[in-house]
């Protein structure tokens, strides 16, 4: 791992307090450092975090970013939300304060090889499907980062025998200097996070950055149907490795005859049928693809990789099928927070679509999801802050309602929808409008679904994951 830190009594700084801010703090605390945290949330917004840091001796600040409060340190830890160039990290950088992210720090101490996974989307089921196979092969397997869980908690739990499968962030690589994982893979690359970014390159640049410390020995895998990521390969020093719905790859995982077969040193390997998979649309064929070369690389056997692949049935808030009632079926994609997630799910159902769109925009053009509208769904039901902007765009390609409010347009939605429809939400914008996160507005969704079963006096049938 890389080169590890001595915290004994340093003066610390966490910046920001969300879920990785917070177990860092606990983190740096236990390992005897002199901890402060600081967010610009009120002491109110913070009330569930803060009486647990100062039971633990760290001081807080909340409502500001005091300059002094940056100064008076001898190391800055950053949150994935907090912009890496904002003027308190850039004077700190100029006075030779180090400045890292959650993920840096947590690899100083981490144990064992790090597999990460990072794209623009499908990070969360390619992680999660990865962590299985290798779990189903015997291997000591932890997971985490950006699917949910601080890498930083996981540092006590690695040994030099573990695989750390890890979900990374463009954010979450903004920050890193040492961090080197042996498997690294971009999923695919798609404009997303422009508003914090600015410019599709920044964003390309950030995603590389998971490549940039690898060495011979290690491994980095690409989407070969993605022309930026074919375009990363004269960046890598690792072995490379590809997966590929639509051709051949010379190292790595592809289809041929129905049949997911694994490539390396010239021997293929069939590894499973494509018709084992149990999640819908072509992108979740890719994200298995990914997983399966993942799983592969790592010495797991064919028939274990295949059982895995075979069980496995998506995670919460990913095309997840939150219940039909009286034939029309409702889908909770509340993890499509961009647009290119918005197209992928849409062209998982081959029509009959209302689709509920909004939320807080990230600098998206909405005009390229025109066409899928015109071809497949019969509404649009916007809500959120980013109701007008995306209505202006999508002009005259669908039928549109300004729902305002999620509960409106479930309501809207199923009110229009005949048996036999697909009520669909892929808003293409972050969550945080109207929810704490794209979690709680999934949950928010599958509660208004069994609301509205309720009143209509029959339950609805759920299923899972798709």
């Amino acid at each position: 791992m890389g080169l590890r830190m001595e915290l004994k009594n340093k003066r610390v700084l966490v910046v920001g307090l969300g879920r990785s801010g917070v177990a860092a703090a606990f983190f740096l605390q236990e390992h005897g450092a002199r901890v402060t945290v600081s967010d610009s949330k009120t002491q109110a917004q913070l009330q569930g975090e803060i009486p647990a840091l100062l039971d633990r001796g760290i001081s807080v600040e909340t409502g500001r970013h005091g300059e002094r409060t940056f100064r008076d340190q001898d190391l800055i830890v950053v949150s994935p939300g907090i912009p890496a160039d904002q003027p308190q990290l850039q004077q700190a950088r100029l006075r030779g304060i180090p400045v890292i992210g959650e993920v840096e720090l947590a690899f100083r101490f981490l144990k064992g090889r790090v597999v990460a996974i990072t794209g623009s989307n499908g990070k969360t089921t390619t992680t999660t499907l990865t962590g299985e196979i290798f779990a189903r092969s015997g291997k000591k397997t932890l997971v985490g980062g950006n699917i949910g869980t601080p890498v930083i908690s996981l540092a006590g739990q690695s040994s030099p025998d573990s695989l750390v499968v890890l979900e990374i962030s463009s954010f979450q690589l903004e920050t890193v200097e040492q961090f080197r994982p042996w498997v690294a893979a971009i999923l695919n690359i798609t404009p997303d996070h422009l508003d914090r970014h600015r410019t599709l390159q920044v964003y390309v640049d950030a995603k590389a950055r998971v490549f940039e410390n690898q060495q011979a020995g290690d491994f980095a895998l690409l989407n070969a149907d993605d022309p930026t990521c074919v375009g990363l390969k004269p960046r890598l020093k690792a072995a490379a490795y590809w997966f590929s719905r639509k051709q051949a790859v010379e190292n790595g995982a592809f289809v041929k005859n129905g049949e997911i077969i694994f490539r390396a040193a010239g021997v293929e390997t069939p590894v499973m049928p494509v018709s084992d998979i149990q999640l819908k649309g072509a992108h979740n064929l890719e994200n298995v693809l990914a997983a399966v070369c993942m799983g592969m690389i790592a010495g797991c056997a064919p028939e274990q990789v295949r059982a895995a692949v075979a069980a496995f049935r998506g995670v919460e808030h990913r095309l997840e099928l939150a219940g039909t009632l009286r034939g029309v079926s409702f889908y909770n994609d509340s993890k499509a927070t961009n647009v290119d997630a918005t197209i992928k799910a849409l062209e998982s159902f081959p029509g009959n679509i209302h689709l509920i769109l909004g939320g807080k925009d990230k600098g998206s053009d909405y005009t390229v999801l025109n066409p899928l509208l015109r071809e497949r769904t019969k509404g649009a039901y916007l809500i959120g802050a980013a109701a007008e902007k995306i209505g202006s765009q999508i002009q005259g390609a669908t039928r549109m309602v300004y729902s305002g409010t999620l509960e409106h347009a479930v309501h809207q939605a199923f009110e229009a929808a005949a048996p036999g429809d697909v009520v669909l939400l892929a808003p293409a914008c972050a969550s945080f409008d109207q929810f704490d996160s794209y979690e709680h507005r999934g949950r928010t969704f599958k509660e208004l679904v069994a609301a509205l079963a309720a009143r209509q006096g029959e339950p609805a049938t759920a299923g899972g994951g798709a």
